[in-house]
């Protein structure tokens, strides 16, 4: 296992070189990216990349989202600790009418945007009892569903599962940060701070005869995990250095078809601006190290999100 010590020299050793990393990772980015009808999905099921780890998922007329986070908390709200809340505009803007959401852990950055979906829309938010909590806060505790692991949720056409995971330990592989439950008891102690992770899931979505796994952070418990053989995996990338042979691990279990690399974008810089990278998240070597575990897994990228405005109208009924 790495040393704290030497993940230090190692972040500081990129922070030191972060433009070069940049262009590294935007040219392997934009020579992995797809269009999503490229994925080889069944006809009518629609995926979308939403930035960090979220995802749109449509088929028949119903809509999941996956860790939806538009609102894009600026970073200068982290340093000053200041509340953190939906950006009614910004979800509006980027985000579509919804039936469900499914939250795979309550950070800020995956969290923050599933109250405001829910009362816009009616959607049922599924995840931890920190997501529980999260929407009690904003008065919408009917609209949330606390949920059991490996039971078999129906939402329309969708089969959705979580599976229980833990989160990347991004200080110094030493410890998760924002570990624990979120126990906030008003909504103005809702700082960036104060969204702690609670219970992390992995999600597994069965739909028109095909599998998706989401794995929103880049660790996992290798029992719960099994051996599922999906088609596609939505793979968080961002801290995966911080997990002691994280791919090896989890590709055997999944042996997904294609792999899509995600949360890898600078979450605190907003949507419609050119976007960033996460620190340290080294996406130009991401192809080699899937490769080391098997050439049999395809590595792609999806298109960075649009306006709603952009996206085409959905089919009828």
């Amino acid at each position: 296992m790495t040393s704290p010590l030497r993940h230090a020299i190692d972040m500081v050793a990129y922070s030191a070189t972060r433009s070069g990393h940049a262009a590294r990772d935007r040219a392997t980015v934009a020579d992995l990216v797809v269009d999503p009808g490229e994925l080889g999905l069944p006809p009518g099921l629609e995926v979308s990349w939403l930035g960090v780890a979220g995802f749109r998922l449509s088929y028949q007329g119903t809509t999941v989202l996956i860790d939806p986070y538009v609102s894009r908390v600026p970073l200068s709200a982290m340093l000053r600790r200041r509340t953190v809340l939906p950006d009614r505009s910004l979800v509006s803007q980027w985000l579509p009418r919804a039936d469900a959401v499914l939250v795979g852990h309550t950070h800020f950055d995956h969290a923050v945007d599933a109250p405001e979906i829910a009362r816009r829309d009616g959607a049922t938010v599924y995840g931890s009892a920190s997501a529980r909590h999260l929407m009690a806060l904003h008065g919408l505790a009917d609209r949330a569903v606390e949920v059991e692991a490996h039971r078999v949720y129906e939402i329309g056409p969708f089969e959705v599962t979580f599976v229980p995971s833990v989160h990347s330990k991004l200080v110094l592989g030493l410890k998760v940060n924002q570990g624990g439950e979120l126990t906030c008891e008003h909504l103005g102690a809702l700082t960036p701070q104060t969204y702690n992770c609670g219970q992390v899931w992995g999600i597994h979505i069965s739909v028109a005869g095909v599998s998706l796994y989401h794995q929103g952070s880049a660790d996992l418990l290798d029992d719960e995990v099994g051996n599922r053989e999906v088609d596609v995996m939505l793979c968080g990338i961002a801290g995966r250095q911080f997990t002691p042979r994280y791919l090896e691990r989890i590709l055997p279990r999944l042996e997904p078809r294609l792999v899509v690399a995600t949360h890898h974008d600078d979450f605190f810089v907003p949507l419609g601006a050119e976007q960033g990278f996460a620190l340290g998240v080294d996406v130009a070597r991401f192809p080699d190290e899937v490769a080391a575990v098997s050439r049999d897994f395809r590595v792609v990228t999806l298109p960075p999100p649009e306006p709603v405005a952009c996206w085409p109208a959905p089919p009828a009924g």
